[in-house]
């Protein structure tokens, strides 16, 4: 059953990283945005939104991945702590 639960989890983390990104090619909701937020837009690429007007905007897919490693680095010492 924590199998289960970890994979579950596991998938849960990679969708939100892949909206989070470039990657998302899925439109799920309407204009007005996800529970009618419009920060949550049905295209995705938030980060490349919340750097635009940044000299960091050419390095979105590089901060992406930095970003994705962290939190995986971060998931994955909280796992093992709790094991």
């Amino acid at each position: 059953m924590t199998r289960v639960l970890a994979l579950i989890a596991v998938a849960a983390l990679a969708v939100v990283l892949a909206y989070l990104g470039r990657f998302w090619i899925f439109d799920l909701w309407g204009r007005p945005g996800l529970f009618g937020l419009p920060a949550l837009r049905p295209q995705g690429d938030l980060l490349a939104q919340w750097l635009r007007g940044t000299p960091l905007r050419p390095f979105d897919l590089l901060i992406w991945a930095l970003g994705v490693f962290a939190v995986l680095s971060f998931v994955q010492a909280v796992v093992n702590r709790l094991k």
